[in-house]
């Protein structure tokens, strides 16, 4: 089975993981997943591009398996999930994340990225990049909540549920999981109806006035995550989550 299927319809473009058990995917599939949204982007077919999955939840990041398997293998998921959170930052076309279940590691850096996300009743976001020997995910999890909400999430990879991302105004939308798909799409059509031309300059100019580069930033916080690689601790926090373990740290 392929990791994502992707169908245009309308001038609504679906891509749609489907990668059991838990939609977490290695270095290949997030270059993969960047590529595609890159095409979507300069494809005159589509107008909106959603993204949602199928499965237990919507993203759970990198494969940390293959990351305990060979750590040098971090250099090319880092560029995979740069390639892939930029695809959706700086496409010309809006795109719009529907979630459900766990949005973790990579997934927050999906809906980070987005224009617009909407969330199933189920959704949790969190981020256990601390507790996987790994950094990243900050610049797009500061473009969704406060920062003092971002630090105590990082900080001590507690999840927060859809109700309170909703509250701090990351989400759009929170609705039923059945119901996920069509909301997503109710907006895709609203926005595919209008001019591509005025959209896309209207997107250039919203993401030229935020705060700061969200590229540069995310590059930024990935330096941290090779050096935290570097450390035998970092090691240790992905051995004892495949061993399904307690970690235990030296210092």
């Amino acid at each position: 089975m392929h990791p994502f299927s992707v169908n245009i319809d309308n001038g609504i473009a679906e891509l749609v993981f489907n990668q059991p058990p838990v939609n977490a995917f290695n270095c290949s599939t997030w270059a993969e997943i960047a590529r595609e949204i890159e095409g979507l982007g300069s494809d005159n077919r589509v107008r909106v591009i959603v993204i949602r999955a199928e499965g237990r939840g919507f993203c759970a990041g990198v494969d940390i398996k293959e990351l305990a398997a060979d750590g040098n293998l971090i250099v090319a998921v880092n560029k995979g999930n740069y390639d892939s959170f930029k695809a959706i930052h700086r496409n010309p076309k809006p795109v719009i994340v529907a979630v459900h279940g766990f949005v973790l590691g990579g997934g927050i850096g999906l809906c980070g990225a987005a224009d617009i996300v909407l969330a199933s009743e189920c959704a949790t976001f969190g981020v256990p990049e601390v507790d996987r020997g790994a950094m990243g995910g900050g610049a797009h999890l500061q473009r969704l909540f406060p920062v003092q909400k971002v630090r105590h999430m990082y900080f001590t990879g507690e999840a927060i549920n859809a109700a309170e991302a909703w509250r701090l105004g990351a989400v759009e939308r929170v609705v039923k999981r059945e119901d996920l798909r069509e909301a997503a799409l109710q907006i895709a059509r609203t926005i595919a109806a209008k001019s591509p031309a005025m959209i896309s300059l209207a997107k250039e100019a919203l993401n030229g006035i935020e705060d700061g580069n969200l590229e540069d930033k995310y590059r930024w916080e990935q330096g941290f995550t090779l050096e935290a690689y570097r450390s035998l601790d970092s090691q240790e926090a992905r051995d004892s989550f495949i061993e399904k373990r307690d970690a235990h740290f030296n210092g």
